[in-house]
């Protein structure tokens, strides 16, 4: 039974008429019949008489009589959750087969908490609400969580972080790498690339970074100085590296030293992922930053297929002759006509011998980078003028001045130089079967790494760092990672569905809104009622196959 609206002319003019109808079946046809004629809906409305109607059958529902009451404040109200969050990743992170995952490198530990949901736990508190262990067990009060999860203490939480930093027995240390050993969030890596792995037959692709994240502590014995990425260099740090497949899943981290420098770790990785991963055939992708002539002999020793970042400035082969070498350059992206069209692209392959380069330029940041030295120049020649002595520390100035005289002046041939560079880079690669085109498009895609390194450092806020022990501190570090799977898992099932614009901030703010209050009536009875979705909440529920909490629903009590 339920009501419409029936259209009726009468003298050229139509009113709408509200009916009460019922469907019944006849001869294996369903067909409807009007059970009563309310009255014209405009009148209706305008007395006050449908609502009048409607209160007075809410009397005869529980459920609507609960809402009504709780909506105009006559209930008392036990407890209020927020319940979005739960629902959505913790669907996700059984998809995925974390929890199976934990549960099974747990079976032989005897702990007498749920490991596994304080894992959950404090990976769910990075994407939520950024912050460290001790603000997690604050933070989960107001939340909906898995019943292992609502009573760990903070003690409890650091003992599952060092569960997954521990480090793996003598036999179990093959594959590790020469900075790091082998612990047990390298199974769980290791696992969930085994689960999904019969999605696609082979990782043709891999990109790897490296950041740094810094410790307000000594940081343990991973806590070194080295080269900070945080502009911290008078802080102890540890590096971290992340690799990625090409459709940006996350694959596996690793955590080192703070002093390991960049060319000395794509090798490790490297060996890991056909050691431990199975992968046999790959094409790596890295910045330039992590090449070195030696890095290229090894690689190419391995057998493996590379596209690399080459350091324009500072090879003597690619400044003296593949850069100025001739040829035409093909037009792979033209300028843009639309803010949504790829930036603009040129490739030139380049041949030295047995070694092959690709020239890239990029004609729109090639006026931006002249634009940005005319700024320069004319800023320092207006300095210039009221004297040169400030000017040597300001490294932007520094580049373009030269020694002569009494003081400094600018350097054009500095200046000419440097145009030569303007908006482009140089990749070298050993793969002989990919268009130029096509390598510089996949090294372009290195940049899903660099967001990825920025949700690390913002959005899931792993830094700083207080843990004292490498244990907590590589456990609390690789949450981030589960983080960054459950996101991207996420963020790829809106894709799919075409909701490619939804901002991750919105889609975590509105998913938070969700919440469910238990409240009881007057009569003793209990119930749960679910509030409103906002914004992208019932198309994030939509999109990963979860159920919508009902409306209403009772507690079953039992006396006892």
């Amino acid at each position: 039974m339920f009501a419409r609206a029936k259209r009726s002319v009468q003298g050229g003019r139509t009113y709408e008429y509200l009916q009460v109808v019922e469907s019944y079946r006849d001869k294996g046809r369903v067909r409807q019949r009007v059970v009563a004629t309310i009255g014209r809906l405009d009148e209706l409305k305008e007395s006050g008489k449908l609502d009048g109607l409607l209160g007075s059958l809410s009397k005869f529902s529980k459920n609507l009589s609960v809402i009504g009451e709780h909506e105009s404040g006559q209930l008392e109200i036990i407890d209020t959750r927020k319940a979005g969050p739960n629902a959505v990743f913790g669907r996700l992170w059984k998809n995925l087969g974390v929890d199976e995952c934990i549960q099974r490198l747990l079976r032989d530990r005897r702990y007498q908490f749920d490991v596994e949901a304080a894992v959950f736990l404090t990976t769910l508190h990075r994407l939520m609400d950024p912050g460290s262990d001790r603000a997690a067990e604050r933070w989960r009060r107001d939340y909906k969580l898995p019943k292992g999860a609502q009573d760990l203490s903070l003690h409890q939480l650091y003992r599952a972080m060092a569960w997954l930093g521990e480090e793996l027995p003598e036999g179990q240390q093959d594959g590790k790498t020469p900075f790091s050993p082998r612990c047990v969030k390298d199974l769980i890596e290791e696992d969930l690339f085994a689960r999904r792995r019969d999605l696609f037959t082979e990782v043709s692709i891999v990109f790897f970074d490296t950041t740094t994240l810094y410790f307000e502590g000594e940081g343990g014995d991973i806590g070194r100085r080295g080269n900070s990425k945080d502009f911290r260099p008078h802080l102890n740090q540890m590096v971290v590296g992340l690799v990625i497949d090409a459709d940006g899943r996350p694959l596996c981290s690793e955590m080192w030293p703070g002093n390991t420098t960049d060319v000395k770790s794509i090798l490790p990785v490297v060996d890991r992922l056909r050691k431990k991963f199975g992968v046999r055939r790959f094409c790596v992708v890295s910045d330039r930053g992590m090449i070195s002539q030696e890095t290229i002999r090894e690689l190419e020793k391995r057998k493996l297929e590379y596209i690399l970042g080459a350091r324009m400035r500072r090879q003597k082969e690619i400044k003296e002759d593949v850069l100025k070498r001739g040829g035409r350059f093909k037009t792979v992206h033209p300028a843009k006509k639309q803010s949504s069209d790829p930036s603009p692209l040129k490739v030139k392959e380049v041949w030295v011998d047995d070694r092959r380069y690709v020239v890239c330029v990029n004609e729109a940041q090639a006026k931006k980078d002249a634009a940005d030295r005319e700024n320069i120049l004319q800023g320092l020649a207006k300095q210039l003028k009221q004297g040169d002595k400030s000017l040597v520390g300001n490294k932007g100035y520094r580049k373009y001045l030269k020694p002569g005289g009494d003081g400094f002046s600018i350097d054009y041939d500095k200046v000419k130089a440097e145009a030569k560079f303007d908006g482009k880079w140089v990749l070298r690669t050993n793969v002989d079967d990919m268009a130029a085109e096509n390598v510089a498009l996949t090294y372009k895609q290195l940049w899903m790494v660099e967001s990825l390194f920025r949700n690390i450092k913002s959005l899931i806020d792993t830094r700083p760092i207080y843990h004292k022990c490498d244990e907590t501190i590589r456990g609390h570090v690789f949450c981030s990672f589960l983080a960054l799977l459950l996101m991207r898992e996420l963020q790829e099932r809106m894709d799919d569905r075409g909701w490619m614009d939804a901002e991750w901030n919105d889609v975590i703010r509105d998913l938070d809104t969700l919440v469910e209050s238990e409240v009881a009536t007057k009569t003793g009875d209990h119930f749960v009622i679910r509030g409103a979705l906002k914004g992208w909440c019932g198309k994030i529920f939509q999109a990963t196959g979860t159920a919508i909490p009902p409306t209403l629903q009772p507690i079953e009590r039992t006396e006892t």
